[in-house]
């Protein structure tokens, strides 16, 4: 029997139906849920857009740095604020926007999101000094986190049918896992033809379109009110407890992980997050209910999720800078270099994906694309000075196709047990861990990677060998950690069993 995702029928939660409103629906504003195929293939084509259009801006800037430290004036420690200043504001807000879209309407916050994000990339791309360029940097993560935290909520309550649902999450993993790469080629293309400056301009016409079709072809939903769950205080604990967090974890490259400032400022953001739990267990109207956490596959696979991508940073970030900084490829060089991975990610999650998970099951797939993805990082491990692409560099990128298994898997995994009243908490959850992940990608591995390197340096080895020492151990340890995502994927992800029937939402 195929496996799918069980919808929830804890107390307090609504199941997810194709053929009623969503809760909080607004008559006058039409039907809840585009009602044939053809409308809700145009819904999910916007929402891929959006989301293809914030991933890109995440890994675009990766291969445009150098040049925009040159243009800029950017101090080496100064320069990492062009992409702190985007993941604290991302990874920080992502659950709080995700409730607020089930409060005030997923529709609205997506199209506010969307707007935020499109003025900030403006303000990116004509920036002429370094203070502009990080405000605008945290503004786009304002709007990421604030249309990327209802996108999968969205999606969920939309395609309800186990088979629709699957090839949905594939699109939209796909802007997820293939989406980074992709960036990093337009990035090196457009900073090498054009400059910097276009990298962030290029979203003003994909944020309008975007908008456009948002506001034509989005269910239109109300959602249940502030009344249902503004808990302030709860908020204010939750948003500030990881903020204070990723930046406590970015800052470790500089501080050290056992500075008296990394430990303090760690142990308060724990309290305030410590906090945050305790009022979600006893307020009237939490922001986040706890039963939410309830299904064992939502606890694993965001813990799952966290190791992963903290892993695949080492891929992601650390292969392009070994491009650039030992082979001494060009942007456009190294983003064409990445092509590959792109290509068989997209090949992947977009063809067989969703037909796998529905003969074998998510969790098998996901143990099958992290298998694959511990031999991505295994063979970089190894790899030398002087390599050669096609024997050394292209198996590495064609064995990324693991992403592409493993990330639509996970989705329908970390979504299984949210209704249609918490679908957009759900979703927020997901993408929160993703972030969390990320930061601790950034923080771990770039600091071990530094500090290999410069003891090397030290030793006396070349820059090109203590670079790619560096780099050898990063790869390492994320292989570790992928190794211990697989392990808990084979213990906490049970195969869930026969998907039940939707019950018709409350009140009717």
């Amino acid at each position: 029997m195929p496996a799918t995702p069980v919808v929830s029928d804890s107390p307090g939660s609504t199941p997810l139906s194709g053929s009623s409103p969503l809760p909080g629906a607004d008559p006058l504003a039409g039907p809840a849920a585009p009602s044939g195929p053809r409308s809700r293939g145009l819904a999910l084509a916007v929402i891929a857009s959006g989301m293809l259009m914030i991933v890109l801006d995440g890994s675009v800037v990766t291969v445009a740095m150098p040049a925009v430290q040159r243009d800029l004036g950017f101090s080496p420690a100064g320069l990492s604020w062009v992409v702190n200043a985007y993941l604290i504001a991302f990874g920080s807000l992502l659950l709080l926007a995700g409730r607020l879209g089930d409060l005030l309407g997923r529709k609205r916050m997506f199209l506010a999101g969307t707007a935020v994000f499109t003025a900030a990339s403006l303000l990116a791309g004509v920036a002429g000094s370094p203070a502009v360029l990080v405000l605008a940097r945290f503004l786009q993560g304002v709007g990421s986190a604030m249309a990327a935290a209802v996108s999968l909520g969205i999606l969920v309550t939309l395609f309800v049918e186990p088979a629709e649902r699957a090839k949905a999450i594939a699109v939209f993993s796909f802007t997820g896992a293939a989406g980074a790469s992709i960036g990093q080629v337009l990035g090196g293309v457009l900073t090498d033809a054009l400059n910097w400056h276009w990298i962030f301009i290029i979203n003003l016409p994909i944020g309008l379109a975007a908008l456009a079709g948002a506001k034509l072809v989005l269910p239109a939903d109300k959602g249940s009110g502030l009344a249902a769950g503004a808990d302030v205080i709860g908020a204010l604990l939750v948003t500030a407890g990881l903020m204070l967090g990723i930046y406590t974890v970015v800052k470790v490259g500089e501080q050290g992980w056992t500075s008296a400032r990394t430990l303090g400022l760690g142990a308060l953001s724990v309290a305030l997050l410590a906090g945050f739990v305790v009022r979600q267990a006893t307020a009237r109207t939490p922001l986040m209910p706890l039963r939410v956490l309830r299904p064992r596959g939502v606890r694993g696979a965001n813990l799952v999720q966290v190791l992963m991508v903290a892993a695949l940073f080492s891929f992601q970030v650390l292969v392009a800078l070994y491009l650039q900084q030992v082979l001494g490829y060009s942007a456009a060089r190294t983003g064409l270099a990445m092509l590959p991975a792109a290509v068989v990610i997209g090949a992947v999650s977009l063809g067989v994906s969703a037909r796998l998970n529905a003969r074998f099951g998510e969790r098998n797939v996901l143990l099958a694309g992290l298998a694959l993805l511990v031999g991505v990082l295994g063979l970089l491990v190894r790899i030398p000075v002087h390599a050669d692409y096609v024997t050394d560099l292209l198996p590495v990128m064609l064995l990324a196709a693991g992403f592409g298994l493993a990330l639509p898997a996970l989705t329908t995994l970390g979504m299984s047990g949210a209704g249609a009243d918490d679908a957009g908490l759900a979703s927020g959850l997901f993408n929160t861990t993703q972030q969390i992940g990320m930061a601790l990608g950034v923080a771990v591995l770039s600091t071990l990677a530094a500090s290999r390197t410069d003891g090397l340096l030290a030793d006396g080895r070349s820059r090109a060998e203590a670079l790619t020492g560096g780099y050898h151990l990063a790869f390492a340890v994320g292989a570790g950690l992928l190794v211990t995502a697989f392990v808990l994927a084979l213990v906490m992800l049970r195969a869930p069993g026969k998907a039940t029937a939707p019950a018709a939402p409350k009140g009717l």
